[in-house]
């Protein structure tokens, strides 16, 4: 039993950001992606076992992705991955001033990954789920088409009209360049 957990500490537990990363995106809420990840993080545990020789990280994020889509369905107030009452504005967070930043950059910065995350919390959940698992997990196409279930080909053609889509978004939202973004 010690050794299973000992594996399950070192394979399961470096993926808890990505796990709590994901299930704050899904459900927008970060109060929601405590339960979740808590949830998900049992579940694995329980059937850590099943997992032979395969990459923890995209096996623990179908999990967590499966478990967000339970609360859903359990909870009914979501609408297409949105929450009835909205993004959470405080499940992004702020990003930390840079060393010796000056004030005023340290502002628009925030503003800007604020005026982001509303960006990719207004997509489709489809696409913010494929664009958080390669653009913020780092995962291959490979790995995201493990985790959603879905063919390679869906998942290149999700995240293709998910950075278009955003490209749009921010376009709209900001009046300005989207040189940052594919």
């Amino acid at each position: 039993m010690h050794d299973r957990r000992r594996r399950f500490e070192a394979e399961a537990l470096p993926h808890l950001d990505a796990a709590y990363n994901l299930a704050r995106w899904l459900s927008c809420s970060a109060s929601d992606a405590d339960d979740i990840v808590q949830d998900a993080f049992l579940r694995a545990y329980r059937s850590f076992d099943r997992l032979r020789g395969a990459d923890a990280k995209p096996w623990l994020l179908a999990i967590v992705r499966n478990c967000c889509w339970t609360a859903a369905r359990r909870r009914s107030r979501w609408v297409v991955g949105l929450p009835a009452d909205g993004w959470d504005e405080t499940a992004g967070g702020s990003p930390e001033p840079l060393s010796g930043e000056d004030p005023l950059q340290a502002a628009i910065r925030a503003e800007e990954a604020r005026s982001l995350d509303a960006a990719i919390a207004a997509l489709p959940a489809g696409f913010r789920e494929v664009l958080i698992l390669r653009e913020v997990e780092d995962l291959s196409y490979r790995e995201i088409a493990t985790v959603t279930g879905a063919p390679i080909g869906t998942v290149m053609s999700r995240l293709a009209r998910a950075r278009l889509a955003l490209k749009d978004r921010w376009r709209g939202q900001t009046g300005g360049p989207t040189d940052g973004l594919r």
